[in-house]
């Protein structure tokens, strides 16, 4: 898990190197909106539970559910608007994809 945050914080750190920004990596921490900042933590929080779920189950079952709250997530936060996302009208066929999905697991795990 700490590879993983360490590997994902240098790539980004070389990105930004690389974007053509003039000025200090000190730049980095001063952040407009603070709410941007529980980024670090809810991916280390991800990488945590990731972890705990292959290890309780297996790594097929914990994927497919990783994925399907993924999505399901990914539909709200667009659906409201969530984040500073544009918000997009409710679509019946992505309810329904969900679902699937959702139909899929439980039919996997029987």
């Amino acid at each position: 898990a700490g590879f993983v945050q360490l590997s994902g914080f240098a790539l980004c750190l070389l990105m930004w190197l690389f974007s053509g920004r003039h000025g200090s990596v000190g730049e980095l921490f001063s952040v407009n909106n603070k709410y941007m900042l529980l980024s670090g933590v809810i991916g280390a929080l991800i990488t945590y539970t990731v972890i705990k779920s292959i290890e309780l189950s297996s790594p097929a079952k914990a994927i497919m559910v990783i994925v399907t709250a993924q999505l399901l997530v990914a539909y709200l936060i667009e659906l409201f608007g969530l984040f500073g996302a544009d918000k997009q009208p409710f679509e019946f066929k992505k309810l329904c994809g969900i679902i699937l999905a959702i139909i899929g697991f439980v039919v996997f795990k029987m």
